[in-house]
């Protein structure tokens, strides 16, 4: 399914919308004040001979400037209301599949909705996530992620009726390789064929299905409450921030958290040395 065209004004507007609402109306009131400052600049009144042409076109930058003065900080405001209402949804639909026993409450969702809610489920894991808004429903980078100094990128597919298959894996694992990425995540809120599995294996990619996905949440947005309620503490001692990026056993270098993605700890959270794949060190979370 691929995303309907857009005018030039909407294109603004979702550009804006991808920023934290206070950062489009800072945008706003930057974008009056500079625009208000050309379009007050006086303008010649006597034209010398061979001068026509380039007075007519100082009159018309004049005019679009003037114009530009109240358009664009308008869609500044429209996109970072967006920005506002995005993160509303998001909170919303955290909170609605949290609430939920079953991975089913992922099924009444359009792809839009389940790209915000995966986005969101790695915010309140700690990464930092870019909404690329490029590839629709079907294929693309939806997301990119940044933690620890390293990037990952996800590829979501809303597909309920189908299993995602080896095809989508391949495209993720040639895009992280051109780009130098440390990892990548397919997230569906269906399942995997045994091949996407299979390749996936050894490979920094992780699959997570609607059940998987539905779990992760749950965690996330529990030790996200938790963390809300406790009061605030100071600085952490040198000992917790030992703690929080240990060394790796083998190569000594400091290890990030990653999710097992298949046996028995399947879904879990565990300490992976940077280094990976040359390094295979892991330590259990205390």
């Amino acid at each position: 399914m691929a995303r309907r065209k857009t005018s030039t004004a909407d294109d603004v507007m979702d550009l804006v919308a991808l920023l934290p609402w206070w950062a489009g109306l800072l945008l706003a009131v930057l974008a009056y004040f500079a625009l208000h400052h050309f379009a007050t600049q006086p303008i010649a009144t006597t034209v010398q001979p061979g001068q026509v042409g380039a007075m007519m076109t100082q009159t018309l930058w004049r005019a679009l400037v003037s114009i530009g003065q109240y358009v664009l900080p308008i869609l500044c405001l429209a996109g970072a209301a967006m920005s506002a209402w995005r993160r509303r949804e998001r909170k919303h639909l955290i909170d609605s599949v949290a609430r939920s026993e079953v991975a089913d409450a992922l099924d009444g969702m359009s792809w839009q909705q389940f790209e915000r809610l995966v986005g969101e489920g790695f915010r309140l894991q700690g990464y930092r996530v870019l909404e690329t808004g490029g590839g629709g429903a079907d294929g693309g980078i939806d997301l990119v992620l940044n933690k620890d100094g390293e990037q990952y990128l996800v590829q979501c597919k809303q597909w309920r009726a189908f299993r995602v298959g080896v095809d989508v894996v391949r495209e993720l694992y040639g895009v992280m390789a051109s780009k130098g990425s440390a990892g990548g995540f397919v997230v569906t809120s269906g399942r995997f064929t045994d091949e996407a599995r299979k390749f996936a294996e050894g490979r920094n990619v992780q699959l997570i299905d609607g059940n998987r996905l539905h779990s992760l949440i749950t965690q996330a947005a529990g030790r996200s409450q938790q963390v809300s309620k406790r009061p605030v503490a100071g600085p952490p001692s040198a000992a917790a921030t030992a703690e929080t990026s240990p060394a790796c056993p083998i190569c000594t270098k400091t290890m990030v958290l990653r999710i097992a993605n298949r046996g028995a700890s399947a879904g879990n959270q565990f300490w992976g040395c940077a280094g990976y794949p040359s390094c295979k060190g892991t330590r259990p979370i205390r």
